[in-house]
């Protein structure tokens, strides 16, 4: 059984490929993404939105967090796994430490964390430790309440200044992949191309290394739709397999995320 490995989506974006990403929860959508060719699944703290029918992703449990990333480890057969840590689950390194050791054994090849300079130490010691980092800035669900909303982030020049020298120190401190959310098409773009590690959007333009989505609100069957999200099971005409190619193919030819996915 052959896996997507860290190192080959470095080589993705080293030859400007982009790769694709989405989230999974359940082995059977784990299964069907790695047979139409998906890069990686992200079992993301958002099954706590589309999954519990949580407002936020605030109550997802580490434990719950561990049993979503076994039935898409069970179902996997050649995505990179990307495991979320959740809320509180990494306040501090140690905290963190034990946190990724639960998150890599369930099944994940890299653990997601979201913030920045905060973290620096953390990223660090799970660095050292042989532990792939990928960090995750702009619009960071876990702080929703702190930050004032679902808001787009970097769009003056201090936050934008801001942001760019955050995800540098968060390279320099050995993340091995950035996830940008909801963040100017502009600025992303500037940060994808000073920083030598893959750079992945979601509501962040074309012009970064690759795309997330959230599985549900790509199947149009969320109950809120974001600008950056296109409905591809209504572009399938209904059938699941095929928008999920169909969004595999329309990131790696660069026609998704379109202008009217992106932010100013």
């Amino acid at each position: 059984m052959k896996f997507t490995s860290i190192s080959h989506i470095e080589k993705l974006k080293a030859s400007g490929e982009k790769f694709s990403c989405l989230t999974a929860y359940d082995a059977s959508f784990a299964n069907v993404m790695s047979e139409v060719g998906i890069d990686m699944i992200l079992v993301g703290d958002s099954l706590g939105n589309v999954v519990q029918g949580q407002k936020t992703t605030v109550p997802v449990t580490l434990e719950q967090m561990e049993y979503h990333i076994e039935c898409v480890s069970r179902g996997n057969e050649n995505c990179l796994i990307v495991g979320d840590m959740p809320y509180m689950s990494y306040s501090t390194p140690e905290e963190a430490y034990d946190t990724a050791r639960r998150i890599m054994q369930a099944g994940a090849q890299m653990v997601k964390l979201e913030g920045g300079a905060w973290l620096l130490d953390t990223i660090q010691g799970l660095t050292v430790r042989g532990i792939p980092v990928c960090t995750h800035l702009g619009l960071t669900p876990q702080s929703v309440d702190a930050l004032g909303g679902f808001k787009v982030q970097g769009r003056d020049s201090d936050g934008a200044q801001a942001m760019i020298d955050d995800a540098k120190s968060l390279e320099a401190a050995g993340a091995r992949m950035l996830v940008l959310e909801c963040v100017p098409s502009d600025l992303a773009k500037q940060i994808a191309q000073e920083l030598t590690i893959p750079v992945m959007g979601i509501g962040a333009g074309v012009d970064v290394d690759g795309q997330v989505l959230v599985l549900h609100d790509m199947l149009g069957i969320s109950s809120f739709q974001a600008k950056f999200v296109r409905n591809f099971m209504a572009d399938a005409k209904g059938n699941i397999k095929d928008a999920i190619k169909l969004y595999h193919d329309e990131v790696k030819a660069e026609r998704f995320p379109a202008s009217e996915h992106s932010f100013e």
